[in-house]
């Protein structure tokens, strides 16, 4: 498989399970078929947006293309119609929200690579990538957002942006620095659920 090809995959499979999970959350808080559609597009597509237009990649391809929008609205009607199903794993959202968090952390560094940031930029480029959709969910959804009461969150998207940069900088072939810099953004996020793993906070006064 090319690198293309695999950064192909990894937009829209991003973008169908940060659908999935904003269709799920708007289903937890009781909306109608309309409120779910537009979390879940909302969710899908806000990180690539915000990735766009700060790398200058204008119009968004959100908004230049049809695909996004309709991979995130089938993500919305799959989560509708299959809701018993998706609920049988466990805690789904969490599940989804990590897959999502750790293939936008890297198809985002990649984009901005592409564009000409230097690795610094392209993995803060990641990371907003992967949170943005996220942020807006919770927001629209009336809840306090995850980035900012979930510890090994942002810090997930930043570890797998900076694996792939890393890897890549060491000549690791694009296939395998991909592959792995998702896995590694995902199985820490799910870990430090899993573990309870927490940053340190500062002492109560």
């Amino acid at each position: 498989m090319s690198a293309p090809i695999l950064f192909t995959i990894l937009n829209v499979l991003g973008t169908f399970v940060f659908g999935l999970s904003g269709a799920m959350v708007a289903i937890r808080r009781r909306f109608d078929i309309f409120g779910i559609l537009v979390l879940a597009v909302a969710t899908g597509v806000a990180g690539g947006i915000i990735r766009d237009v700060l790398i200058g990649a204008t119009p968004p391809e959100a908004l230049r293309t049809y695909w996004p929008m309709t991979v995130a609205g089938l993500a919305g009607l799959c989560a509708f119609f299959f809701k018993s199903q998706i609920e049988r794993f466990n805690r789904p959202v969490l599940l989804l929200d990590a897959i999502g968090l750790g293939v936008f952390a890297v198809a985002g560094c990649r984009k901005a690579l592409d564009f000409g940031l230097e690795a610094p930029g392209a993995i803060l480029l990641g990371v907003m990538t992967a949170i943005g959709g996220g942020v807006l969910r919770d927001i629209m959804a009336a809840e306090v957002p995850r980035v900012l009461h979930e510890d090994i969150y942002a810090l997930a998207a930043f570890a797998g942006a900076a694996a792939y940069a890393t890897a890549l900088w060491v000549e690791v072939p694009d296939i395998y620095a991909a592959s792995g810099a998702l896995l590694f953004a995902v199985g820490l996020r799910l870990a430090s659920v899993r573990l309870g793993w927490k940053l340190p906070r500062p002492p109560r006064s």
